[in-house]
């Protein structure tokens, strides 16, 4: 008797007829007192326990029927016309067909991700394609103080234009991977391309904020007809000298300074407001930036700032200058006052003299008696030349177009860029310094504990990875799988 195969709806798929198998479907159906079932019921078990996993879809499908697709590692279901991912997206260079509210479609041509809302695809992101990125990408930026900050940065073509901070910081720079191009100083709030510190804050490109601001028709919520304008002809414009009276004019929100004209002909400018009070001369220098050169106080005169200014030049030199005491340095002198004596100089060992280098820049005495009691940094260095400038904390080897290049894995390592030697010998030799002996920052990659060896790995950067390129033991512990800066102290 034939067996009548119904679908799980009670529909008929199919009627075996005795001692035959049907092969309507992906599984076999065996009729009554078929020779040989049992291998072919077997198989049928088989291919249901692993959903016909194979890089084709099966050839004969039903509605529902899943199939692991070995290609993509997905499992995916029969809706009656294809067959669709059951979760995740579909990944495609060409929009998939006959898609459902809900479903995701990866663009693997253009690394984009959509959403079907129904009738059509809707991208999700990246909006930018193409081989840069271009989006709103929230970053982490650490500081030079290693304090991590947080950061929306916009990104367009793989440039970033202009970045959103919470916090005003300086962004370490010395790590390559930290480093933003055309970025020194963030700002709170929206900070621009290249507007850095060495431009006083200025925008240096031709990056603009464009449009109109809420108050822009506005200064402080005046209209601009209450402000003296500087339109030539203007009916507000100053175009003639204007003349005060003797008592003259105040200036600031308190009238703190005073112009004006004392005993008929004596021009005076005071700052007349609070205690201690300072005025100051600001004039530009040849770079068109303003400086404050001298201050005035109550108590004297002194520049703008410490070791800047001069009073005076080789050719306007002033005549005559009256003091009870001169404090500083001279560039001339017929002797140096120590106590009640007067000391001259002198080229050789002379008794009671001050030591002077003679013409071969050398010094004379009999002895030189003293104590270093310390240096200002860690490490002996000496300068060698590299086949490339390379960033403090690279572990060098001997080799390369140079007399040294970045040490690797098979490299006996003979020291590390050194950022701050306190000893450097051929100081005046072209090269980089390269730290020998004491204690200084290494690149190393994974993490490493204090007291931990570390050794030459690959393109200058250390590992805890043994080798015959032993490089120094680490004075801290990190559990940064990335590289970072590991203080360290030389065993090369």
């Amino acid at each position: 008797m034939a067996y009548t195969i119904n679908k799980y709806s009670g529909a008929t798929l199919v009627v075996v007829q005795d001692g035959t198998i049907d092969s309507t479907t992906d599984l076999t159906f065996v009729g009554k007192n078929y020779a040989g079932y049992g291998e072919i019921q077997n198989e049928n078990f088989l291919f249901l326990l692993e959903n016909f996993s194979g890089s084709s879809q099966p050839p004969k499908p039903v509605a529902g029927q899943i199939w692991h697709d070995s290609t993509t590692g997905k499992i995916k279901f029969y809706d009656g016309t294809v067959f669709k991912p059951t979760g995740g997206a579909e990944v495609s260079n060409t929009q998939p067909s006959n898609a459902v509210a809900g479903d995701l479609w990866l663009d693997s041509g253009n690394n984009q991700l959509y959403t079907y809302d129904g009738s059509s695809w809707i991208l999700v992101g990246p909006q930018g394609t193409g081989t840069g990125l271009t989006q709103m990408q929230s970053r982490t930026v650490r500081d030079t103080l290693s304090t991590n900050h947080s950061v929306i940065a916009a990104t367009i073509d793989d440039e970033v234009i202009f970045i959103i901070s919470g916090q005003e910081f300086t962004i370490d720079s010395t790590d390559p991977a930290n480093a933003i191009t055309g970025f020194d100083v963030i700002k709170k709030g929206t900070t621009m391309i290249n507007t850095q510190s060495a431009t006083n804050g200025v925008t240096s490109s031709n990056h603009y904020y464009w449009g109109t601001a809420s108050n822009a028709l506005k200064l402080n919520g005046l209209d601009a007809s209450a402000f003296v304008q500087s339109t030539s002809g203007s009916p507000t414009i100053f175009t003639e000298v204007v003349e005060f009276i003797d008592p003259g004019l105040k200036i600031g929100d308190s009238n703190d300074i005073h112009i004006y004209v004392e005993n008929g002909n004596q021009g005076v400018i005071a700052n007349e407001v609070g205690t201690n009070n300072v005025l100051k001369l600001k004039l530009n220098n040849a770079n068109s930036q303003q400086i404050n050169s001298v201050q005035f106080y109550a108590t004297g005169m002194n520049p703008g700032a410490n070791s800047t200014f001069t009073l005076g030049t080789n050719a306007l030199k002033w005549r005559d200058v009256y003091a009870d005491n001169f404090q500083g340095n001279a560039t001339t002198a017929t002797g140096i006052k120590y106590n009640t004596n007067t000391y001259n100089g002198d080229t050789s060992a002379v008794p009671n003299t001050v030591a002077l280098r003679d013409n071969n820049a050398d010094i004379f005495a009999n002895k030189f008696r003293g104590i270093a009691t310390s240096a200002q940094y860690a490490d002996l260095a000496e300068k060698y030349t590299t086949d490339q400038e390379y960033p403090v904390g690279t572990v060098m080897a001997v080799g390369g177009d140079a007399e040294t290049r970045a040490a690797k894995v098979s490299d006996l390592a003979i020291g590390v860029i050194s950022e701050n030697p306190a000893y450097l010998m051929n100081a005046e030799a072209d090269g980089q310094a390269i730290a020998l002996k004491g204690r200084v920052p290494v690149r190393v990659q994974g993490p490493v504990s204090k007291g931990q060896p570390v050794y030459a790995w690959q393109d200058g950067v250390a590992s805890t990875i043994a080798s015959n390129g032993l490089v120094g033991v680490a004075l801290e512990s990190s559990t940064d799988d990335s590289e970072k800066l590991i203080e360290c102290v030389l065993k090369v």
